[in-house]
Parts: C-alpha cells; sequence; structure tokens
C-alpha cells in the first residue's frame, strides 16, 4: 500500500530525503552552522579516525545520487507556482485526493500518518502541498496541449466526433445474470435475453407502439416509465448504442438488437438535431482533444515542464547536474513514448 503515496510523484520518497541534505549542504556551503573547518577552508560535516567528510564530498556524491531530480523537481515547483496559483479548485483537488488516500489505507486497516512518515513527508500538510503541485502540474500540460493546437486538427475533430443530439427510444432487456453462475448459465441467460428481444421487435412488426413495448418490458428503469425517451449526445452513451442510433434514419427502429455491455437495445430514432457550428462548440472540442492528446501521449507533461523552464531561462551551471539533467530528460522522454506505444 505505501506505494500508493509514490505513484503522485514517481521522485517523492528521495526527493524529501534528497532535498533535507541539500538543503543543509547548501547552509553548509554558505557558512552557516557551527561546523569544523579544514586548513584548505573546506567545511567538515563528519569526521572519524582517519577521514573528515566535507560539505564538498557531500554534496558530490549528492549530486550522483539523484542530484538532477532533486534539481528539477525544484524548479518545477518554483516555475508552475509562478504560473498557477493556488485557487479553490486546486484545494478541492488536493483534499479529495487526501481523503481518498486515507479511505484506501483505512480499508485495508494501514496507518496513513505512518505512510507518510515512511515517504518522507511531514504531515498531511505536506503531503497536500504536493497534491495541489501535481494538479498544477496537470493545468501546465492541459495548457501546452492547447497552445500546440492547430487550427486543422481542431477543425478534423470537429468534423469526425461533433454530431447532433439525437432524441430517441430505447427497450433494453439485461440477461439475469449472477456473479455465481458458471460460464454456462450466464451463455444460457444471455441467449435468453438476445431472444426476448428479437421477439420484442417482432411485435413492432407487427405494428404495436414502442413506448407501451418500453413501459412492459424494458429494464432500463431511468426511461422504462417515459416509454424509453432520451435525448444522448455522441460519448454520453456506450459506443454500441451510440452506433445503432447513428445509424438509423428518423423513424426507423432497430432490425435486431444491439448488445451492449448492459444487455441488448432496441432502438427508435425519433430525430437527430443540426450538428452545431464549430463557433459554438469550439472551446469543448479543444477540451476533449485535449484531453484525448493527454491521454494517448505520457510524454507531454514532460514537455510541458521542459518549455516552461525554458520560458524562464533555465540554465544549470554545474557541467555534471547538467549532463545529468539531460540525460535525465531524454530518459523521460523515451521511457514515457515507449509506454505510450
Amino acid at each position: 500500500m505505501y506505494e500508493n503515496i509514490h505513484m503522485k510523484g514517481r521522485f517523492y520518497v528521495n526527493k524529501k530525503k534528497i532535498f533535507a541534505l541539500v538543503l543543509i549542504v547548501a547552509l553548509m556551503l554558505t557558512g552557516c552552522g557551527n561546523v569544523a573547518t579544514l586548513k584548505n577552508g573546506e567545511e567538515v560535516v563528519a569526521k572519524l579516525k582517519g577521514k573528515s567528510i566535507t560539505a564538498e564530498d557531500l554534496y558530490g556524491e549528492l549530486k550522483k545520487q539523484g542530484g538532477a531530480v532533486t534539481l528539477t523537481n525544484m524548479i518545477d515547483a518554483f516555475v508552475v507556482n509562478k504560473e498557477i496559483k493556488t485557487d479553490d479548485d486546486a484545494e478541492s483537488y488536493a483534499d479529495s485526493q487526501l481523503s481518498s488516500y486515507k479511505q484506501s489505507y483505512k480499508s485495508y486497516g494501514q496507518d496513513f500518518n505512518a505512510a507518510l512518515t515512511a515517504a518522507g513527508y511531514t504531515d498531511e500538510n505536506d503531503f497536500k502541498d504536493e497534491l495541489i503541485l501535481e494538479y498544477k502540474k496537470n493545468i501546465v500540460t492541459e495548457n501546452y496541449v492547447k497552445d500546440e493546437l492547430s487550427d486543422s486538427e481542431i477543425q478534423k475533430y470537429y468534423d469526425e466526433n461533433i454530431y447532433g443530439d439525437i432524441e430517441a427510444r430505447h427497450i433494453l432487456i439485461s440477461p439475469n445474470t449472477k456473479d455465481d453462475m458458471t460460464d454456462d448459465e450466464k451463455t444460457e441467460a444471455e441467449k435468453k435475453a438476445k431472444k426476448e428481444a428479437e421477439d420484442i421487435i417482432k411485435k413492432l412488426d407487427k405494428g404495436e407502439k414502442f413506448e407501451d413495448l418500453a413501459k412492459k418490458y424494458s429494464d432500463d428503469e431511468g426511461t422504462a416509465s417515459e416509454g424509453g425517451k432520451l435525448t444522448v449526445t455522441y460519448g454520453s452513451v456506450v459506443d454500441e448504442f451510440w452506433e445503432g442510433a447513428n445509424e438509423l434514419k428518423d423513424g426507423e427502429y432497430s432490425k435486431k438488437p444491439v448488445k451492449s455491455e448492459y444487455g441488448y437495445h432496441i432502438i427508435y430514432r425519433i430525430k437527430q438535431k443540426a450538428k452545431p457550428e464549430l463557433k459554438e462548440v469550439k472551446n469543448d472540442v479543444i477540451d476533449q482533444l485535449t484531453q484525448e492528446k493527454i491521454s494517448n501521449d505520457s510524454t507531454l507533461q514532460t514537455k510541458a515542464l521542459m518549455a516552461l523552464r525554458k520560458k524562464y531561462n533555465l540554465e544549470i551551471s554545474d557541467d555534471e547536474l547538467k549532463k545529468s539533467y539531460e540525460n535525465s530528460v531524454n530518459s523521460a522522454l523515451s521511457t514515457n513514448q515507449n509506454s505510450s506505444n
């Protein structure tokens, strides 16, 4: 279960520990604290018989052990917080996530506070700050993708994915299956439901009213009392239902049952509204296209943060850290790209 806390940030645990050490080293290098000094001016952070460990020694080791990752996290925290203010939405997101984590640990009988400590967090507020930062990174990524969208991409998405709403009626026949059934019993229940749907279509063929049959037979409790009437938009129903409704002409009903995860649908298409103009739904198109791109390309947050660092004129003066940073970025892009393919 401890991994759950780590998942929100790949380097959270190490980051906390390394950051604390880097901070100590930074204080030492600036002359803060009561520390010993060697003849050459180097400050000693620890010593034992025959060996003195200096701040410079420690800093060099920390660079090797995740220094670039820690540096990148510090940079990103600064630039992201400069770009995106902490508003009510960010607070609500963090509170919701925090509550979800607590409930998850409680359900497994584990100590959430102990998990926080093990992950390197001081307290809940410390962890909440990370959740807020995560929310802001998501906003930064969305803004980056939106800025990169071309007019042709928006037009193409509109042409292929935006439809007028469809007014319809439907009758749903759900198989009477239970978890403790055998596979053969479930198959038999499926056959029975399909046969019932086919029999209803025969009744329609004989002239019986669709709404009357919906009230009598439909398993969709939300629409049965209204004669199966509903209005659907693209994406608001399962694909099979939309495709079945979209293929019909106004005034037609399904000649064969339409199977979905819910059972067997018989669809009657009343009418389809005119497709809205692009200017009316452009913001929705951009939002939908943005989320689709983010879902299909796990490198986009990395690219968005790289662009933001560039905006703030990031320069890494330490050659070792610079090389490690570049390797880390290239690795992240490569790993994320492979995982999204």
